[in-house]
């Protein structure tokens, strides 16, 4: 999360500094993919909870309700 912050804060000095689209573009392209890989980092994290406290049936599926609910609002 550092690292996407850092870019970030990046892009908007770039944005203050007229740094070329080009260069912007790439930057927020990383920060979409930190992101990304944020939030795969997350549902791992999830599923080996749910495994490792042998969560019951109801648990696992509330939680995946949670998680399809989320990706929906944001896709």
């Amino acid at each position: 999360m550092a690292r996407i912050h850092g870019h970030v804060h990046g892009i908007m000095e770039m944005l203050e500094k007229g740094r070329p689209y080009s260069e912007i573009v790439q930057q927020i392209t990383a920060v979409k993919s930190g992101l990304d890989s944020a939030v795969q980092v997350i549902v791992d994290d999830l599923v080996e909870d749910c495994v490792a406290k042998d969560n019951t049936r109801h648990e696992v599926a509330q939680s995946a309700l949670e998680l399809r609910q989320v990706f929906a609002r944001t896709h």
